[in-house]
């Protein structure tokens, strides 16, 4: 057996561990099969023959893992910490062997040992670690990062049960356990020697030490092991493969023997359900008061282990403590990680003997704060007394950082209590609150929205006083979304036509899709461009089918509107349209129109009854329309439950319209909009998020437009906005409504929806009404549109083909430029010069 040496460390790797030849590959498979997964290739099942897979590909991966790290080591590189609560990474395999690029290769080995590699491909568990947007730009980052060369680590927490599996059951939806563990995750590698503890609770003592340095000590009444799991995350082609470090909680002494002895069963075993709860299930249901502390806890929890490693990883490479902000650029994702904030405080104070001001030049220098919401009740914050309660110091270093900042506040707006009151990060109306938000302004070097629109309302509304204080830390980055998720992996039809035309770069570079424009007014082309996207259409009929029993047509429209389940993404606005049509077939069965399916997809909150509710308004009106034959050969309306990445795989490149419809000035961005568009799927949306900026980029021709813009809808509702008149006057919208309202789509139900409908009437917070008619106008373009074959495949090229800015790369490109000040690094394993 052939054997490689690394002189450096004398460590013997063999060849046939990490080469990428056939025969390697197909012995990999069999030995991990035989040696890891404990199995004889007669016995093993599709399961283990994934497991098997994935073990031969993680060790490709090691060695360019390991070798990253000792570069980054060797030369201290600056670094990006990326903390989040949420990273949705989707399925491993199928990502890791197209960065890795052996697919061909991968293929042909499992096919000589008659394994069917898509097969297997689908037997991987997701990690349902993430709701929705957050989570999934959190992986695409990731993803990005180890692309570009960028010295990057990954923060969150490895919660056993992730984002609820979604079953509907008589038009509900009903949460099931989403145990992703069930069968273990070959991707990680569990680090016990690199564990930390995290305090919460007891109480503080306070004195002045000799030199008359003010001194605090915090005792916890309980402390929790964070316990670290690695994921290498390898970047396309690129040599490099990054860390994502999750934290489990565990207790530190998990068995109490003399209190088992003593007949106390469970006070045995209490420290160990008290810590496990911590990294137990992602977003426990806040609508009490135990789980705001649970999730309070959890926040806390992993950015104290993250920030403790990171001073530990710091100090191990012989660097002071006073120079940290120097090497460490750390991303507070949303407010989650904010707590951040005081605990470095802590740390460096109270841990590290730093002084307060130069605490606070090392704390202020070393955080960044993406906010993702325009929702004020997004805007986390905590009650006093609770947050008091499980973080006593946090709460006295609040306070001084509040009285701190207050001060400059006064000093800068002499004589303006009011906006002393509006900023101080402690609410002092009616039950005090400490909000966290404010905690992450005060406490960064920059502020980013995620979106154009979106950066322009945080300085002119949410926070809009901290920009007039400090505007020069607001930037805006706008999202983006990886290529090899996204299309590569996700759409290998659409890539290998498109490759076919201008080869491989674009999956690294995807500026590159720019040269797919001349080809949009080649008749042959737009042929290949139809066929394939029909072909795509029948692979996702094939899966609903499977899924729900439904049968659709792939030669309708697919318009897909798939994302959480909120008020504001305004679904039920889609119904309101879907019911016009059903009207309108009624009166005239012989109405032409194009015959469209309608896919629905995403999870609602547990505790949020309206989304729910619209989510049984969806297959409610499903149940009626799908089973009518008087128009079901023109609409069907299909909900998909269990909307995830895989799920996303196979709705976004099949999709022809893409619902992105919220009320103008409430999406931060979105990131579906940029899938659904890379993939050649044209839009239907208001100005409204990253809308602004894909219709701008895409063409103003090429995007379907509609309702009012942020300014009008404030301008709206300023001026008194009255539902009720809108619905006497349009006789189209009072007939869906009234149709809702009777009962007819609700089994003669004529309360079922009476929430829904009130809500409509009487507030209609999201606009719906102000925008039926533009919205139903609008959708009737899309329909003349599409019975143009040629003029809407035109379209979608020219789509796909000017969606290069919208790529995760691009928006990791700014961060390093305009927020952490880092530069892609030359490693060993091979990556390309730094451009």
């Amino acid at each position: 057996m052939l054997k490689q040496i690394s002189k450096e460390h004398d460590l013997i790797v063999d060849d046939e561990r990490t080469s990428n030849t056939v025969a390697a590959l197909k012995q990999g498979i069999l030995d991990n099969l035989f040696y890891v997964v404990g199995k004889r290739v007669e016995v093993a099942t599709d399961m283990d023959h994934y497991m098997a897979l994935a073990y031969t590909v993680r060790d490709r991966i090691l060695a360019r893992w390991l070798t990253t790290k000792e570069d980054y080591a060797k030369h201290n590189v600056r670094t990006v910490y990326y903390l989040s609560a949420e990273f949705l990474m989707g399925p491993y395999l199928a990502n890791n062997i197209l960065n890795l690029g052996i697919d061909d290769v991968i293929r042909q080995a499992a096919g000589e040992l008659n394994l069917d590699l898509n097969h297997l491909i689908g037997q991987e568990s997701e990690p349902g670690l993430g709701n929705g947007g957050l989570g999934r730009l959190a992986a695409c980052y990731l993803d990005s990062l180890a692309t570009l060369g960028v010295p990057a680590m990954g923060y969150g927490i490895r919660y056993e049960f992730g984002m609820f599996h979604q079953a509907i059951r008589d038009g509900w939806q009903v949460e099931l356990t989403d145990y992703w563990l069930r069968y273990g995750n070959p991707w990680e590698i569990r680090r016990p020697q690199a564990c930390v503890e995290v305090g919460f609770g007891g109480h503080t003592q306070s004195w002045s030490d000799s030199f008359g340095e003010y001194k605090v000590l915090w005792t916890p009444d309980e402390v929790v092991k964070g316990v670290p799991f690695d994921t290498p995350i390898v970047g396309y082609r690129s040599g490099v493969a990054n860390t994502l470090r999750l934290w489990r909680s565990e207790a530190n002494e998990s068995f109490y023997f003399d209190r088992f002895n003593s007949g106390d069963y469970e006070g045995a075993v209490g420290a160990k359900v008290f810590a496990e709860n911590i990294s137990k299930v992602l977003y426990p249901n806040d609508e009490e008061i135990r789980g705001k502390e649970l999730r309070l806890q959890q926040q806390y929890f992993f950015t104290s282990c993250s920030l403790q490693d990171m001073i530990r990883r710091h100090e191990s490479a012989g660097q002071s403590i006073e120079n940290f902000h120097e090497q460490c650029a750390v991303q507070l994702n949303d407010t989650h990680p904010s707590i951040g904030v005081a605990e470095l405080m802590r740390l460096l104070i109270d841990i590290h003997g730093l002084v307060w001001d130069k605490a606070w030049e090392i704390t202020s220098h070393t955080f960044n704060y993406t906010n993702h919401t325009l929702l004020p009740e997004a805007l986390e914050r905590w009650p006093l007394p609770m947050f008091q309660s499980l973080l006593p110091r946090h709460l006295e270093i609040i306070y001084e950082i509040n009285a701190r900042f207050l001060g400059l506040v006064r000093a800068r707006f002499p004589n303006d209590e009011a906006r002393v009151a509006r900023m101080s990060i402690i609410d002092e109306h009616g039950e005090r609150y400490v909000r966290m938000a404010y905690l992450a302004c005060v406490g960064s070097s920059h502020i980013n929205g995620v979106a154009k629109l979106h950066t322009d309302l945080l300085k002119s509304d949410v926070l809009r006083d901290f920009y007039e204080l400090w505007p020069e830390k607001f930037i805006n980055v706008t999202n983006g979304v990886t290529p090899r998720r996204w299309l590569a992996v996700a759409n290998p039809e659409q890539s290998e036509l498109m490759t076919s035309k201008i080869g491989h770069d674009w999956i690294g570079d995807l500026d590159q899709l720019s040269q797919l424009e001349r080809y949009a007014e080649d008749s042959a082309f737009r042929s290949e461009w139809q066929g394939v996207q029909h072909a795509v259409k029948v692979r996702l009929a094939q899966y609903i089918a499977e899924k729900t029993g439904v049968s659709v047509d792939p030669s309708s429209m697919f318009d897909a509107q798939v994302k959480r389940i909120h008020e504001y993404k305004r679904q039920h606005l889609n119904v309101l349209y879907i019911l016009t049509q059903y009207y309108r077939l009624k009166k005239d069965p012989t109405l032409e129109i194009s015959p469209r399916t309608f896919l629905f997809g995403g999870k609602a909150a547990p505790g949020y009854f309206m989304a729910k509710l619209i989510i049984k308004l969806i297959t409610s009106v499903a149940e009626v329309i799908n089973s009518d034959p008087e128009v079901n050969q023109h609409l069907k309306v299909v909900f998909l439950p269990d909307y995830n990445v895989t799920f996303g795989q196979l709705v976004y490149p099949a999709a022809d319209l893409s619902e992105q419809i919220s009320t103008a000035g409430k999406e931060a961005s979105g990131t579906g909009n940029m899938k659904f568009a890379m993939n050649g799927a044209l839009t239907i949306g208001t100005l409204d998020g990253a809308n602004i900026e894909i219709r701008d980029a895409v063409g103003h021709e090429n995007f379907f437009l509609f309702g009012l813009t942020a300014a009008e809808v404030a301008a709206r509702k300023a001026a008194g906005y009255h539902p009720h008149q809108i619905y006497e006057s349009n006789a189209a919208l009072r007939e869906v409504i009234d149709g809702i309202a009777s009962g007819r789509f609700s089994r003669g139900d004529g309360s079922l929806f009476r929430p829904l409908v009130d809500g409509l009437l009487n507030s209609d917070p999201y606009l719906l009404f102000a925008d039926y008619q533009s919205y139903v106008d609008c959708q009737d373009r899309v329909c003349k549109t599409y019975r143009d074959q040629e003029a809407w495949s035109k379209m979608s090229i020219y789509n796909a083909a000017r969606m290069g800015q919208f790529s995760s790369d691009r928006s990791i490109r700014d961060y390093c430029k305009e927020i952490w000040n880092v530069t892609r690094f030359e490693i060993a394993a091979g990556l390309p010069a730094s451009k």
